[in-house]
C-alpha cells in the first residue's frame, strides 16, 4: 500500500482538486493567469518585441491583449459597463488589432502594470458575481437574437482566451531565452508585479 504524503501543500495557483463549479472555473482561470504571467515575466523591451518568422505576435502584444480581454469580459460582457480609463486612449477606430500592434511601443513596466491591474479588477468583479447570484445569472453579452449569455459562458470564454494565448506565449518565450515548462517554481513571484499572481 502506498502512503499518502500529507505534508504536500499545493502552490497558490493550483485549482482545488474538488469543490463547487465556480471554485473550479475560477481556480482554472487563475492557474492559466499564473502560467501566462510566468511565461512573459522578466523580459526587457527587446524580449517583449521578439517575433517568430511566421507570426506577427509578440509577448508585448499578448500582455496588452489579455489585459483588455480581462477588462472587456468583467465589464462590457458581464454588466455593460465601459472598459474603463485604462483604455480611453486607444486606436481601435483605425486598427481592430490595436492592442496587439501598439504594445511594441509600450515600456515593459507599463505593460506588466496594465495586465496586473486588469487582473486585479477582474478578480474583484468575478468575486462579486459569484457572491451575488453565481454563474447562472444573465450577463449583458447577448446573441443577435437577443438571448443573453450566462456569467458562466463569459467566464469560460475568458478561460479559452487564456488557453489559446498561453500556448502562444510558451512558444515565444522558448524562442526568446529557452525558458520551457508549464509551472513556475513554487516560490516564484512576478517581477515588478503591482499585485500578487
Amino acid at each position: 500500500m502506498t502512503e499518502i504524503d500529507t505534508t504536500w501543500t499545493p502552490p497558490s495557483w493550483e485549482p482545488p482538486l474538488a469543490g463547487p463549479e465556480a471554485e473550479q472555473l475560477i481556480g482554472s482561470l487563475d492557474r492559466m493567469r499564473t502560467t501566462f504571467r510566468y511565461k512573459v515575466d522578466g523580459l526587457d523591451a527587446a524580449g517583449l518585441r521578439m517575433q517568430l518568422p511566421t507570426s506577427g505576435l509578440t509577448m508585448a502584444g499578448l500582455i496588452k491583449h489579455l489585459a483588455v480581454q480581462e477588462d472587456y469580459a468583467s465589464s462590457v460582457k458581464l454588466s455593460g459597463e465601459p472598459l474603463g480609463p485604462s483604455w480611453d486612449d486607444n486606436g481601435w477606430d483605425d486598427d481592430e488589432d490595436w492592442e496587439l500592434n501598439s504594445a511594441v511601443d509600450d515600456p515593459p513596466e507599463v505593460l506588466y502594470a496594465l495586465w496586473d491591474d486588469a487582473v486585479a479588477r477582474s478578480r474583484a468583479k468575478w468575486d462579486a458575481v459569484i457572491a451575488n447570484g453565481g454563474l447562472d445569472q444573465s450577463a449583458h453579452a447577448s446573441a443577435p437574437d437577443g438571448r443573453h449569455a450566462s456569467a458562466r459562458r463569459v467566464l469560460c470564454d475568458l478561460l479559452e482566451e487564456y488557453s489559446r494565448h498561453t500556448g502562444h506565449a510558451d512558444l515565444l518565450r522558448e524562442a526568446v531565452d529557452g525558458r520551457v515548462g508549464e509551472d513556475p517554481p513554487v516560490d516564484w513571484q512576478p517581477t515588478g508585479a503591482s499585485t500578487p499572481a
